[in-house]
C-alpha cells in the first residue's frame, strides 16, 4: 500500500461500509434480536478494532425553561473481534441482542432504533441506523386495554428524564397520559400517567398519577399547589391479567 493510500485510509476516504439486516423489525421487551452485519471492504486494507451494536431512543430533557431531545444508550454490545477486512472484501456477521426489559414501547413520539458501527483507529467510523418496533408485554397490553375499557382516552406517550426518586438505570422513564373521554371517571378526573417498570415476563410495577379535576376555592387552592394529584405504586403480575380492569377501577375510585 502506497502511503498516499495510507493516509486517505485514516481519515475515512475509501473506508468500509457497513449494513445491518434483521431477520424482523417489531419485538417486545426482552426478547432477542438476530440478524447478519455485513462489511464491506473499501479501497484500501483496513483493521476493523471492533464491531459494535447500540440500542438508542431519546428523551425530553429541561434546562433554562428550555425542552430538547437528549439521545440515550439503553444497551451497547461488541459483536465481534478485531479483524482485517480486504479492499472489497464483503464479511458477514451475525449476531444476536437480547432486549432489556427497560426498552421503551414505540407509541407516540417514542422510537427505538439500533447504531451499528465499526471501530477503525484513527478513522471516521462508518455506522447503520435501523429503527425497530417494541410492541407492549402481554401483561402491559392488558393495562393499556383496560384503561380504554375504563373510558380513557391515550393523549401521549413520551419519555423524559426521571425524577430521582423513580431513577433507575436508564435516565428516563416513559410515560403514558390518559384522559377520560367517557365512562364513571369522565368530570371527576383530568388525567392519570402511567409508567411501567417491567421486571421479568410476567412481573411489572406500575406507577399511577392521579390527577383530580378542582371542584370549587379549595379544589382550585390545591390545583395551584399541585396536592390534588396522587401517586400509586403497585405491582401486576401475569396472574391479575383476568382481574385487572375491576383493580384498576377499584384504585383509581379511591384516589377520585
Amino acid at each position: 500500500m502506497s502511503l498516499f493510500n495510507k493516509i486517505f485510509s485514516s481519515i475515512g476516504i475509501g473506508s468500509a461500509k457497513v449494513d445491518t439486516k434483521l431477520y424482523q423489525e417489531k419485538f417486545e421487551a426482552g426478547h432477542e434480536v438476530t440478524g447478519i452485519v455485513e462489511v464491506i471492504g473499501g479501497n484500501t486494507e483496513q483493521k476493523i478494532d471492533e464491531i459494535y451494536l447500540s440500542l438508542l431512543t431519546t428523551y425530553v430533557k429541561e434546562s433554562n425553561d428550555r425542552k430538547f431531545n437528549q439521545q440515550a444508550t439503553i444497551e451497547k454490545i461488541r459483536i465481534v473481534e478485531s479483524f482485517t477486512i480486504g479492499v472489497d472484501e464483503r464479511k458477514e456477521i451475525p449476531f444476536s441482542l437480547k432486549l432489556p426489559y427497560d426498552t421503551p414501547i414505540t407509541m407516540g413520539k417514542t422510537k427505538v432504533w439500533i447504531q451499528t458501527g465499526l471501530d477503525i483507529k484513527n478513522a471516521l467510523d462508518p455506522s447503520d441506523k435501523d429503527y425497530i418496533g417494541i410492541a407492549p408485554s402481554p401483561i402491559i397490553s392488558s393495562i393499556l386495554n383496560a384503561v380504554y375499557d375504563l373510558g380513557f382516552s391515550l393523549r401521549k406517550v413520551d419519555c423524559e428524564v426521571a425524577p430521582y426518586k423513580f431513577r433507575s438505570r436508564l435516565p428516563f422513564i416513559q410515560e403514558f397520559e390518559f384522559v377520560p373521554t367517557n365512562g364513571a371517571f369522565r368530570g371527576k378526573l383530568d388525567e392519570v400517567e402511567l409508567v411501567f417498570f417491567q421486571k421479568s415476563s410476567d412481573t411489572v410495577e406500575v406507577i399511577m398519577e392521579v390527577d383530580r379535576r378542582a371542584r370549587g376555592l379549595a379544589g382550585l387552592f390545591s390545583e395551584a399547589l399541585e396536592m390534588d394529584e396522587s401517586i400509586i405504586r403497585f405491582t401486576v403480575t401475569s396472574r391479575d391479567i383476568p382481574n385487572i380492569k375491576q383493580q384498576l377501577s377499584n384504585t383509581i375510585h379511591s384516589y377520585c
